[in-house]
């Protein structure tokens, strides 16, 4: 291996590291050079996480849900909680079917990366790739705490939950849970060990994912940029139809990569949109109704674990609007740039040719929810604004 090869692989590591390992352990990377045997590991490593996640913290929760109907305020507590678990069960589900079909665009993230490219090509893909490793470790951080905040406080007697005798009669679990049957030792601590495990791995499998898209998505932002700098300068190439077919073969593999993407997550993306908007009325009105019910005596660290969670989830469902923002942004800049060249110069058929990737570039690239909505920071703000304004509702029927 030469050191542009070693570079290389640097800067593939260094961009797409920490999201690949939590992915992996999850058994959801997306590698086609995996054997068959480390496939069946990672899907049956999968499925046991999917089991766990699905039997010792969603059913429980569901149990729980219909137990507390009459009671606002712990129906609201469960709502927070199960809300989320049960998008990242149904994000976990889509991107493990999905498994396959994401493959080619990890391919192509290694293949760009391992492509000679000028120091300014590299420095473009760098600043990029900046962006989407910052988000990783920030959503990593935020989870991490969230998590920690609801396992470790449980262990010594604090509950971050709101605590009834419905579903907590003994010793509280660390989630609102019902069961048929009183659990007393030994069962008490195996399902415990099994919600803190569900936990963790539902905060690994909601960070991961989300960021896998933000990985993906800045990635093709930066091809779309060095696409825009290289239609700019069309006039370096000693040849122009051979550079313009370049550009045009790059364009095409570039919307295809954002098709992929499209279908795989805009079912994920309607979902979290609605469940979004459920979840920001709910812990608003939470913490609104903690802080206006308990008067001088609010619990501090009941306060903080619920505004952890609100940040938590507003900034996963800004980073889906922000990502598609920016897209439709570089797409934007690619369409400028092939009106920006002179192309008024150049001979009739060099102009004709030009003119088809100005038609092309002219339909802007996003992500949707559903094949409705495009992601943009425009609907981020919709969806708060509305969701504001049913906390008021449920403030006034309380």
């Amino acid at each position: 291996m030469d050191n542009s090869e070693q570079l290389a692989q640097t800067d593939l590591e260094w961009a797409v590291g920490v999201n690949r390992i939590s992915l992996k352990i999850l058994g959801l990377w997306p590698d086609d050079k995996l054997t068959r045997r480390q496939n069946f590991f990672a899907d049956a490593r999968a499925l046991s996480i999917f089991t766990l996640m699905m039997f010792a913290a969603i059913v429980p929760q569901m149990f729980a849900m219909f137990h507390v109907w009459g009671d606002l305020i712990a129906f609201t507590d469960n709502l927070q909680i199960s809300v989320p678990f049960s998008v990242t069960v149904m994000k976990f589900f889509i991107m493990w079917i999905r498994k396959e079909e994401l493959k080619p665009l990890v391919n192509m993230i290694v293949n760009d990366w391992f492509k000679k490219k000028t120091t300014m090509e590299r420095k473009m893909m760098i600043k990029q790739a900046r962006i989407a490793r910052t988000i990783v470790i920030l959503g990593g951080s935020m989870m991490t705490l969230a998590s920690i905040i609801l396992i470790i406080p449980p262990c010594f007697g604090y509950s971050m939950r709101y605590l009834t005798n419905v579903t907590d009669s003994g010793r509280p679990l660390l989630l609102q849970s019902y069961f048929l049957h009183e659990i007393d030792t030994p069962f008490f601590e195996i399902v415990f060990i099994g919600q803190a495990l569900s936990i963790s791995f539902a905060a690994i499998s909601y960070t991961g994912i989300d960021n896998f898209l933000g990985l993906v998505v800045f990635h093709i932002c930066a091809q779309l940029d060095l696409l825009k700098y290289r239609l700019l300068n069309l006039h370096n190439f000693t040849d122009f139809n051979a550079g313009l077919s370049y550009n045009v073969k790059d364009h095409l593999r570039l919307i295809r990569s954002v098709d992929v993407i499209d279908n795989t997550f805009n079912l994920m993306l309607l979902a979290l949109l609605m469940f979004f908007g459920v979840l920001f009325c709910m812990q608003g009105f939470l913490i609104i109704s903690i802080i206006d019910g308990e008067g001088g005596d609010v619990s501090v660290t009941r306060i903080c674990w619920l505004v952890s969670i609100l940040i938590n989830t507003f900034a996963h469902m800004c980073l889906y609007c922000v990502v598609g923002e920016i897209l439709i942004a570089k797409c934007e800049g690619v369409y400028y740039a092939t009106y920006g060249y002179s192309w008024y110069s150049l001979k009739p058929k060099q102009a004709r040719s030009m003119m088809m990737m100005m038609i092309r570039a002219e339909k802007p690239l996003y992500i949707t929810a559903g094949r409705i909505f495009p992601m943009t920071m425009s609907l981020f703000c919709s969806l708060i604004k509305t969701s504001a304004g049913y906390i008021s509702v449920l403030l006034t029927n309380r």
